[in-house]
């Protein structure tokens, strides 16, 4: 099992539907020591924790990643409880519905701001604190979630694919600074997903069916396959990548028209 002895943390679990909980499954099936899940807010916890029943291993704290003491608190009490962490996964983004619903030209410089600080600066915070409180094992794996909405423009994805190509360029530099402790960091640009995020994108069935008909292999991503990419970006069998923007899309991504 190549994630055993790991102990995988996995940020911004929601709920069933979410890409973070594929990621659950397949480090738990891939042998993960524990998994340990973060929520934001109250209202994702209680969802979250009937999640809990379907892995053995798996315990839940709540972090604000808007607050870098709360990020510090709760990073704390799980280094207390499981030592050292061999695996983050950073599966959180937020924007105004404002935001997604109008014309890119409408953001408000709130909701840009805000984008941004949830969707793309909070894995820098994570990853900084984790290095400052030496949470992280000698050989660690960060990953965060990305989207093809990073690097073209998709009609109602708007600020989010600001957000996300701030992500992925964080991804760059942090893999840069980290890569001198062995500390691998990576993305993951998955294909379009019903999650409850997605719910938020307008015509987002529009954009299940192109892709469909345009991939190469002619369907659509699943969250349990994109959660066997992270748990391979995870794994040892990875570790000579980083800095990596890896498509997790059915081949989309290399279509042009």
């Amino acid at each position: 099992m190549i994630l055993e002895g790991k102990n995988v943390l996995i940020m911004g679990i929601r709920n069933k539907w979410s890409i973070a909980w594929g990621a659950a499954l397949s480090a738990y099936k891939a042998g993960a020591k524990n998994i340990i899940f973060t929520y934001n807010s109250e209202s994702s916890g209680e969802k979250s924790k009937q999640l809990l029943e379907e892995i053995p291993n798996a315990t839940l704290y709540q972090c604000d990643v808007s607050n870098d003491e709360a990020i510090k608190e709760t990073f704390n009490k799980i280094k207390e409880k499981f030592g050292r962490i061999d695996c983050i996964l950073h599966s959180i983004a937020h924007a105004n519905t404002e935001d997604l619903r109008n014309d890119f030209i409408k953001t408000s410089r709130e909701g840009f701001l805000h984008a941004c600080e949830i969707s793309a600066y909070s894995f820098v915070a994570v990853a900084r604190i984790a290095d400052e409180i030496d949470l992280l094992s000698d050989d660690a794996s960060l990953v965060a979630l990305s989207y093809y909405g990073a690097e073209k423009v998709l009609n109602g994805y708007n600020v989010m694919g600001i957000a996300k190509a701030a992500l992925e360029s964080s991804v760059r530099y942090l893999a840069s600074e980290l890569g001198n402790k062995n500390i691998r960091v990576n993305a993951v640009s998955a294909g379009p997903i019903k999650t409850l995020s997605a719910k938020g994108i307008k015509d987002f069935n529009t954009i299940l069916d192109v892709v469909e008909k345009r991939a190469p292999l002619k369907r659509n991503v699943t969250k349990e396959e994109v959660g066997d990419v992270v748990t391979f970006l995870f794994s040892d069998m990875s570790r000579c990548i980083t800095g990596q923007v890896i498509y997790a899309d059915n081949g989309y991504e290399i279509m042009g028209i």
